[in-house]
């Protein structure tokens, strides 16, 4: 069974994230370049390889590395690219960061399913595993969201430490089913990371608009007192 799991990857990761993506980009055509949505999905994928195979090396680390340091090492590397000058105070940098989120979800998702494919021995495991790994795509979405959105009004590190405190669940939740095999706990992955990317979608990305909105409004009235 294990050895399916790199076959999988395509439709246990990228293609949800794609509809993730096209799902929270309605309603922003204007915002953002259809290059730098490529570019920040692809550089996604490049660093949650990088990121799941750190943690696949270390998987058999202490309990606090697994449930605090995972997080710390995801949202940091999102943090690194998203924080550079070229994407500060701009906002459509919220918008990359939901497309470097998603890419960071798709690949990771099925690598880090490697670190229990030796335990899985049956189908509905494998079922479950996948369903637990749309709630960490949608987790990864939002929380490069947060960051993007921290990094557009310049409180970067307040939305940082948000996106890693909001991942403990997961990683709590991770480990439970890993260490103790309780793989129904999967579906509590799925809600909270829907509900924490339903969160960033349609309530702080949103926050986009209304500022542009507010600046439109500011710019004809200055040009009326003038």
């Amino acid at each position: 069974m294990a050895s399916i799991i790199p076959q999988m990857s395509l439709f246990l990761g990228i293609i949800p994230a794609l509809l993730f993506l096209w799902i929270g980009l309605r309603g922003y055509e204007g915002f953002y370049k259809d290059k730098t949505i490529f570019l920040t999905f692809i550089v996604g994928i490049i660093t949650g390889f990088i990121a799941a195979l750190i943690e696949l090396i270390s998987a058999s680390s202490a309990l606090v590395f697994f449930i605090i340091l995972f997080p710390i090492l995801e949202q940091l590397s999102k943090t690194i690219i998203l924080n550079l000058g070229r994407f500060h105070e701009k906002r459509e940098t919220v918008i990359y960061g939901l497309s470097l989120g998603l890419g960071f979800g798709s690949i990771f998702t099925p690598a880090s399913l490697l670190l229990v494919g030796s335990k899985i021995t049956d189908p509905l495991t494998v079922l479950l595993i996948v369903i637990g790994s749309f709630g960490i795509i949608l987790y990864q979405a939002a929380a490069g969201l947060l960051i993007g959105y921290g990094v557009f009004t310049n409180r970067v590190m307040t939305y940082l430490f948000l996106a890693i405190i909001f991942e403990l669940p997961i990683t709590a939740t991770s480990f439970i089913t890993e260490y103790y095999g309780m793989t129904n706990l999967q579906f509590l992955i799925v809600i909270y990371g829907a509900i924490v990317f339903w969160y960033a979608v349609y309530r702080i990305m949103p926050r986009i608009r209304d500022d542009l909105e507010r600046r439109k409004r500011t710019t004809k009235t200055e040009t009326v007192k003038i």
